[in-house]
């Protein structure tokens, strides 16, 4: 069964997937990073200019099946059918199709009241299938 966190209070989604990528490929998992199209377009470039230090290699899914397969993370508004990857990122404000193919899901949620009402929503469908959820609130922390 999937593992399902909710990470609460994130300060910037887009800056958040990036700590939360780093964080990932530092760990060796591979992920998809799925949401609104011009977010994932604003990650696309933060994942470039996030650290000097830091190559958080990445790919859309607008890329060559081959360089998707390669990647340690894949941008995707839509998750793959036959995901590659065992963490799926959720950005966005519906439940991701195919959830339950990934090992593990992480709700990016901000403090946005919308974004809150609708991470209300995704809680109550994973909890009403038997998901135990996890939460995190970052308000607060150094996220």
């Amino acid at each position: 069964m999937t593992d399902i966190s909710f990470h609460f209070n994130a300060p910037d989604a887009c800056g958040y997937a990036c700590r939360l990528v780093r964080k990932a490929l530092g760990a060796g998992s591979r992920l998809v990073v799925t949401g609104p199209q011009d977010l994932l377009d604003a990650l696309d470039v933060a994942l470039w200019r996030f650290s000097p230090l830091d190559f958080l290699a990445h790919a859309n899914s607008a890329a060559p099946d081959a360089v998707q397969r390669r990647s340690p993370v894949l941008l995707a508004a839509s998750p793959p059918q036959q995901p590659r990857h065992s963490v799926l990122v959720n950005l966005g404000l519906e439940v991701p199709a195919g959830y339950e193919r990934y090992e593990r899901l992480i709700e990016v949620v901000t403090a946005d009241e919308h974004t809150r009402q609708q991470a209300r929503l995704r809680w109550t469908h994973y909890r009403d299938r038997g998901y135990a959820i996890e939460r995190h609130d970052l308000a607060g922390a150094a996220a």
